[in-house]
């Protein structure tokens, strides 16, 4: 999770817009153990190598939407409208590849033989955690993103105001002012 926030702050050259990505990882860890539990599976070690797919895969996801509602920003736009224009056009292509990859893990979870019960612990947990991070990170990563971003306009205006300086633009959008 260092390691995906501290790559992200580097990619958006800002150190909260990371947040609004991996606030996502919380659904599909939900979905997870949702599906483990439902299934009556242990949480073994193959199941928590599940959840590292999942973190990497609903971040993946979440990138998608907020990189195009930077994008938008950069244009000028609102966050508000960045973001719901993101959730929109990036919906289809966030439920496409998410769909064939848990069409993909089908065969762990109904694998018989030697070894089934890891193949069974990965391929439900990754299941689980897709269909629920897929599910949730349309509607709340837009929303984090709008949040996040006002609460970076406020504490530009709280730094400018106590510093006494003029604020200063974010580097996602020099046309903008505060």
């Amino acid at each position: 999770m260092i390691v995906i926030f501290l790559v992200l702050a580097a990619q958006y050259e800002r150190w909260i817009m990371p947040l609004g990505v991996l606030l996502v990882v919380p659904f599909a860890i939900f979905g997870a153990m949702t599906a483990i539990i439902f299934r009556g599976l242990p949480q073994d070690i193959y199941f928590q190598i599940g959840l590292l797919v999942l973190v990497g895969l609903s971040a993946k996801n979440a990138i998608l939407i907020v990189q195009f509602c930077t994008e938008r920003r950069n244009q000028g736009h609102s966050a508000t409208d960045a973001a719901l224009e993101a959730a929109r056009i990036r919906f289809r292509p966030i439920l496409m590849t998410s769909l064939a990859f848990v069409a993909g893990v089908i065969p762990l979870v109904i694998a018989t033989g030697a070894g089934a019960a890891a193949r069974h612990s990965i391929g439900t947990g990754v299941i689980g955690g897709m269909l629920g991070a897929t599910l949730l990170a349309p509607f709340f990563v837009p929303l984090f993103y709008v949040l996040l971003d006002r609460l970076a306009e406020w504490c530009r205006r709280w730094r400018a105001r106590v510093l006494n300086v003029p604020a200063q633009t974010g580097p996602e959008n020099p046309k903008r002012a505060t």
